[in-house]
């Protein structure tokens, strides 16, 4: 299907922006739609849906000029994110799939606990996931959050844990500190590398759409618009996860999930996360998940091991 739409007693350059930089913004969440622009026309070529969705965010920039000075990409991702908040309609049930991985599978909720974070995510601004390993925690919540950035819900996903060595000497190995931690953080890029395809993924990293570092790397950063993750939050203290929490900036949803079975810290008194927990627990916008060793969907060893060691 083809259409036209014709910009009326409003140059065009306002609402394409210089060098078209609003326009291609606005163009880039249509991949499928053929998009032309010739003076004050715009020429349209693909399904009436999408033809019909464009017409009303142009319509809507339009309107937006009207009340403000100039336009920016910012504005178009505005409009979506306004469209996302309204509708809302996500209802998670044990068969709602949170996203597909690279062959096309469905990656859901596997367990009661795991659908109870899935919900607790949509629900609240923070949730809090702790149990042992295995459970699927770290990888639900990436699930959430690669869901959250193919929906353009969020502008950008970072992935955090903290510098603790884990019972293994840092300081001998090559690089900075986010080199060294880089094989610590193999687990995020592992579970990253199953929903997203690897050059995808790479040029996500690249370009700081998706970033992984240190947790001392939050200091001072507001992160808005974001899915922001901390795993291993066992190895925090109170003031680093206060220092972590108050990161949190508008539009944005933060996982923490650690196991206080497994403190590295030399101190296991020092770990804050029970205790942060404790003192967020009757906060509006704040949830708590706690997996037990029944949850563990790994290899049905791993229960019994936990079991045994535990």
């Amino acid at each position: 299907m083809k259409s036209t739409i014709t910009l009326e007693a409003i140059d065009p350059v306002d609402i394409y922006g210089p060098g078209n930089r609003i326009l291609e913004a606005l163009s880039s969440y249509y991949p499928n739609l053929k998009i032309i622009a010739r003076g004050s026309d715009i020429i349209l070529d693909g399904k009436e849906e999408d033809i019909s969705d464009f017409d009303a965010k142009i319509h809507r920039l339009i309107e937006k000029k009207y009340r403000k000075m100039n336009l920016t990409p910012y504005d178009v991702e505005d409009l979506f994110e306004e469209d996302n908040a309204s509708r809302n309609d996500f209802h998670f049930n044990a068969s709602s799939p949170i996203v597909f991985n690279n062959e096309g599978k469905p990656i859901s909720a596997r367990n009661e606990n795991q659908q109870k974070m899935v919900k607790a995510y949509f629900d609240n601004d923070l949730v809090f996931a702790v149990g042992p390993a295995g459970t699927g925690k770290t990888y639900i919540a990436i699930a959430l959050a690669v869901r959250a950035l193919k929906n353009r819900e969020i502008k950008r996903i970072i992935l955090t844990r903290p510098a603790v060595e884990a019972g293994e000497r840092l300081g001998f190995l090559p690089g900075d500190l986010k080199e060294k931690l880089d094989p610590y953080l193999q687990p995020l890029y592992d579970a990253l590398g199953d929903m997203i395809p690897g050059k995808k993924l790479q040029d996500f990293l690249n370009e700081g759409t998706i970033q992984i570092a240190p947790l001392a790397y939050m200091r001072g950063r507001t992160l808005d618009r974001a899915c922001v993750i901390v795993v291993e939050a066992q190895n925090t203290n109170l003031g680093q996860l206060k220092m972590f929490l108050t990161r949190m900036g508008t539009n944005a949803k933060f996982i923490v999930t650690g196991d206080a079975t497994q403190i590295d810290l030399p101190n296991k008194s020092d770990s804050g996360l029970l205790r942060g927990i404790e003192l967020l627990q009757n906060i509006k916008g704040i949830a708590t998940i706690r997996f037990n060793n029944e949850d563990i969907v790994r290899h049905p060893l791993v229960t019994k091991i936990v079991k045994a060691l535990d």
